[in-house]
């Protein structure tokens, strides 16, 4: 009996032969109490402008054929109620006119509006990642500091900084490290590992590295990773000598802020601009820092003097303040979305704020994109009742996949390399999707042959 009541229809409308509602009959699954108002009203007028084309395309099939193919609506009920549901119309016998039987896809619905929600959370933690990872590298090779990952396993160089190589004169990668410490010192330095893998950390010890036995004070920290835990090993000259290969390149400050991607402003506790770099130039389209010095903040902001004010309060309070979302204005009219991170030169009253401000204009979901995702996915549920939960999973996620690869062609303008970098892939697993979706390099269908 259970079966049989799973099987029932949640709305059937019994129809004449030119599709006028005669009689409606529904189940629980339909939560309107005024279903009943729906007799005598035609069918396709119930269903707004974009269904009454399918209404007559099943109402056709329905009486030349006897029965037409699952469509789906979005059924309007006379309390205001909207509800999407797959319809097939059935001819009866001699001059008894149709019936369309429906069903409620209410639930399959939420569940792709989910699945597209989940989709974008993943986009947005991906691109946290890789600020992430963009701040480790930057700091990582930009260090004057040699700094080298080994495996805990067999001390094995997994990676070293330029600092490193220079200085050391190690091989960047395959290496085992232990064979570049002084024999008579290996000893004291596995001891120093042993306590950081059980203690988490230890003093520094002075070991002799490299070619030249230079002597080197060597701090260890232990970091997990796949497919194993890793050292981070930090190297400090104990003596001149061992920094004479390296003093006359040293790391300008002035010149690396200059060259951030990264708009790059400093303010007075006022919010006065002091210092800029091009990057914020060409944020606010200002021709030279001489036209921005001295200027408030609040002039290119979204609201000016609030965001500004709930910015400079923050420092104040904590210090810091991270992913501030706001907009800036520039002088010739462009509106961009962007997120500050600022930060005093100290704990309380600081003197001088610096403010990171990152366009993240092209990590915002584009409208129109979501909406051409939203009815691509939503054309599946066409398949509802002739394919699998499983497979219809299966070609929603294809959809995804296939869109967002599209879209990092796009935005790279057909650039494989870049592409793969912004999706997170190797430029082997893009191609294998490509292949995959039939696209060629610039997310457009290949051409058959």
């Amino acid at each position: 009996m259970e079966g049989l009541k799973a099987a029932q229809p949640d709305i059937t409308l019994h129809l004449d032969i030119e599709g006028k509602i005669k009689h409606v009959s529904h189940s629980a699954a339909i939560p309107d109490s005024d279903v009943e108002n729906l007799r005598g009203q035609v069918w396709s007028e119930t269903v707004g402008d974009v269904g009454g084309e399918k209404i007559k395309h099943m109402l056709d099939d329905a009486r030349d054929r006897g029965v037409s193919a699952f469509r789906q609506l979005n059924q309007h009920f006379p309390s205001g109620l909207k509800l999407p549901i797959e319809y097939t119309a059935v001819r009866l016998g001699e001059g008894q006119g149709l019936v369309a039987i429906g069903r409620n896809l209410q639930a399959v619905a939420e569940l792709q509006s989910r699945l597209v929600a989940a989709q974008q959370a993943m986009e947005r933690d991906y691109w946290k990642l890789r600020e992430v990872e963009t701040r480790y590298r930057l700091l990582f090779d930009s260090s004057n500091e040699a700094v080298l990952l080994v495996r805990a396993s067999n001390l094995h160089i997994v990676e070293a900084n330029p600092a490193a190589i220079r200085a050391l004169g190690v091989s960047p990668q395959g290496s085992e490290f232990m064979a570049e410490v002084a024999p008579d010192e290996r000893r004291h330095f596995e001891d120093m590992l042993q306590r950081v893998r059980d203690q988490g950390k230890a003093p520094a010890v002075m070991i002799h590295v490299g070619q030249s036995q230079a002597p080197w004070l060597v701090r260890a920290s232990l970091m997990t990773a796949g497919p194993g835990p890793l050292f981070l090993l930090q190297l400090s000259p104990v003596s001149a000598e061992a920094t004479a290969g390296t003093a006359s390149e040293t790391v300008s400050i002035p010149d690396l802020v200059e060259r951030i991607p990264d708009a790059f402003v400093v303010l007075d506790p006022h919010g006065s601009v002091v210092r800029t770099n091009q990057a914020f130039l060409d944020l606010v389209q200002a021709s030279s820092e001489s036209a921005v010095v001295g200027e408030r903040l609040s002039r290119w902001l979204w609201r000016p003097g609030a965001d500004l004010t709930v910015l400079l309060a923050n420092v104040q309070r904590h210090g810091n303040v991270r992913l501030f979302s706001t907009t800036v204005h520039g002088d010739l009219g462009t509106e961009t979305e962007v997120e500050l991170s600022a930060s005093g030169d100290r704990e309380s009253n600081p003197k001088h704020i610096c403010v990171i401000v990152r366009d993240v204009s092209r990590r915002l979901t584009n409208n129109a994109h979501s909406r051409e995702l939203s009815m691509l996915v939503s054309s599946l549920t066409e398949q509802i009742g002739s394919t699998s939960l499983r497979d219809l999973v299966k070609d929603t996620v294809g959809i995804v996949e296939r869109h967002y690869i599209e879209s990092a062609l796009k935005l790279t303008n057909g650039n494989r390399t870049a592409a793969a970098e912004l999706l997170g892939l190797s430029r082997q697993s893009l191609y294998a999707k490509l292949n995959r979706y039939a696209l060629d390099g610039n997310g457009q269908p290949q051409a058959e042959d």
